[in-house]
């Protein structure tokens, strides 16, 4: 297992704006406060979802698209680089009206409310690039 060690930077608590994008709205505040490295956690509540799972024969992702209002039960990722810009990678398991819940990569959410907490990771740029195994874009962790 390769890895690279980080110093704990600035901790931020965050609300999104109401109707905003919230991947959009994780990578945007990263650009304007100059977060390179971070892992967040989320919890609030969407509308107009899309999650996906990654099929690894075909080595792409398969979207779930959900338009109904779901409650953010878990969410957990991290911000990276990836082409020199912050990149937010962000996995939820979110519930509905009757607590069944769906689990994946978010791709996209419309806020009804969220709260976000990220921590600052101090050290070596930490940058995503082709991984040819796996056809994702994973952490480059060169020492």
């Amino acid at each position: 297992m390769k890895s690279l060690h980080y110093r704990i930077g600035r901790m931020f608590l965050c609300r999104a704006d109401y109707h905003s994008e919230l991947i959009d709205s994780i990578t945007d505040f990263a650009k304007m406060k100059k977060i390179k490295m971070a892992v967040l956690s989320v919890i609030g509540a969407v509308d107009d979802t899309t999650i996906a799972y990654y099929d690894h024969e075909k080595q792409e992702y398969q979207k779930i698209v959900l338009k109904k209002p779901l409650e953010i039960s878990s969410a957990w990722g991290n911000v990276s680089m990836k082409d020199g810009r912050p990149f937010a990678h962000v996995h939820a398991v979110l519930s509905d009206e009757r607590g069944r819940t769906i689990a994946g990569h978010l791709v996209s959410a419309t806020v009804f409310a969220a709260e976000i907490h990220l921590l600052e990771l101090i050290g070596k740029r930490l940058e995503r690039e082709h991984d040819p195994t796996t056809g994702l874009s994973l952490w480059s962790l060169k020492t």
